[in-house]
């Protein structure tokens, strides 16, 4: 009898994964030894040591990989985290800034360029808002605190203007002006400090990022699963294993969600909150798998591109194995 593989799991601390992350759902064929981990402390580990076989992995960087010659994670198409972003757009107040358009020639601030929020923010607001990917200036820094540098290395398209700060944060150039905007991931600390001084870009983020799903049928995907391709060579049943399990553990948290016995989570509208987001965006608003997210992976294939962090001209079935084409 064939011992089961033993793979480590390094994941964020959320409601998808938390029931494979309690060995709730086991993965067929593994003993996981799970390990979960605030969000950047985890990426800052794996990009730098790679101590997990498999990983959550900002989606971004693992599409960035298939410029190599030989890609070093295979990845699996659950979501643990998916974001629309568009309330992550914060504005100085005094500026006037009330739709993307005015960004232009305006200076915008983002952590790092690779940065899925900041992918996705660029190419939507291009696409449907009018805000070329060239046309604001881009300052690149900290969010809360100085940086000396980036984090790994980044490639930039011709003809956008970025500039980089060492001495300052961006949450401390929106508060004074010295920026006009930011695109994060967080709420800069300005948000809570100054809330004279800094605000979102739309007056109802809810509102615009409902009628950009129901124009693009785009929930957009922050972070994917991701296992070690030599891992996933020598047993190559493994990538639909953890994509049998993740999907599990994401479809017991939308049961728990629905349980209103104990509320999962301390908001009193919670059960309310999730019908009416099942209303509007449809039950499988977090749908995992290839087949359903096949226009998703174009899409981001596509923005990538214009903004100079893919060379290759993937098809997105060029991204997985045969087996998670059947997803």
């Amino acid at each position: 009898m064939t011992s089961p593989l033993r793979l480590t799991i390094g994941v964020s601390d959320c409601d998808r994964a938390r029931a494979l992350a309690e060995g709730r759902v086991p993965i067929a064929g593994v003993v996981a030894e799970t390990t979960v981990m605030a969000l950047q402390p985890l990426f800052n580990l794996q990009m730098t040591t790679h101590q997990f076989d498999c990983c959550e992995f900002p989606i971004a960087t693992w599409l960035r990989h298939f410029d190599r010659p030989r890609q070093d994670y295979v990845g699996i198409p659950v979501f643990p985290s998916r974001h629309f972003r568009f309330s992550c757009v914060y504005v100085n107040k005094a500026k006037g800034l009330t739709k993307p358009a005015d960004l232009a020639g305006r200076r915008v601030g983002a952590m790092v360029w690779d940065m899925a929020a900041a992918v996705w923010l660029r190419g939507i607001f291009a696409e449907f808002y009018d805000l070329p990917v060239a046309a604001p200036i881009y300052v690149n820094a900290g969010l809360n605190a100085a940086r000396a540098g980036e984090d790994h290395p980044q490639d930039y398209p011709p003809g956008v203007t970025i500039e980089h700060v060492t001495d300052k944060s961006l949450s401390e150039m929106l508060e004074s002006g010295e920026i006009d905007a930011i695109y994060t991931a967080r709420a800069p600390d300005s948000f809570f400090s100054a809330p004279d001084k800094v605000g979102r870009l739309f007056a109802d983020p809810m509102a615009a990022e409902i009628d950009y799903f129901q124009r693009s049928r785009i929930f957009p995907p922050m972070h994917l699963v991701a296992v070690k391709t030599a891992i996933a060579e020598d047993n190559p049943w493994l990538p639909r294993a953890l994509y049998d399990a993740f999907a599990e553990s994401q479809r017991q948290s939308r049961l728990r969600l629905h349980d209103s016995a104990t509320l999962a989570f301390g908001l009193p509208f919670l059960v309310q909150h999730l019908e009416e987001t099942e209303r509007v965006l449809g039950a499988d608003f977090w749908s995992t798998g290839f087949a359903a997210n096949r226009h998703v992976f174009a899409t981001l294939i596509r923005y990538m591109r214009d903004e100079g962090l893919l060379k290759r001209d993937l098809a997105p079935e060029e991204l997985f194995p045969a087996a998670l084409l059947e997803t």
